[in-house]
């Protein structure tokens, strides 16, 4: 069963530069990544050396991080949808910060209950050797109560 999200993601603006672009079409491949269920694919976004913060759970590195894609993404209990809405991108050199919001979308297959979380964040990307762009730090908290 396919669950239709709606994708919130502002075109890029006509000042993007070429690693503000690039980070942007990142972030917006592992959405769709995610929403296919291809953990292999998602863990791509993450440097080796990530350390990720969420609140109220511990702080998880790559391996970790991957660990829980894996196993969220294989529950056939759920399904998980990701949306995205990018605030910001500010790169200086070889390192860039995003604000953003992603929209956490929950389905239980046997009930149909939904819920839904916004995820408020800021990633910290680093410029990798082969020149492409990979979160290397990244904190988020959802405004749930």
């Amino acid at each position: 069963m396919v669950t239709s999200i709606a994708f919130v993601c502002p075109a890029p603006a006509q000042s993007d530069s070429p690693a503000q672009a690039a980070i942007r079409g990142a972030l917006t491949q592992w959405m769709t990544d995610f929403n296919a269920g291809d953990a292999e694919a998602a863990c791509r976004l993450f440097a080796p050396d990530l350390i990720a913060q969420v609140r109220g759970q511990p702080e998880r590195s790559y391996t970790d991080l991957c660990e829980l894609l894996k196993r969220s993404l294989n529950d056939r209990s759920k399904t998980y949808r990701y949306s995205l809405a990018i605030k910001e991108i500010v790169v200086a050199g070889d390192l860039a910060v995003v604000r953003l919001t992603w929209t956490l979308t929950v389905k239980r297959k046997d009930t149909g209950a939904e819920t839904t979380a916004d995820e408020f964040g800021i990633d910290i990307f680093r410029r990798q050797g082969d020149g492409s762009w990979k979160i290397s730090r990244f904190m988020s908290y959802d405004t749930s109560p």
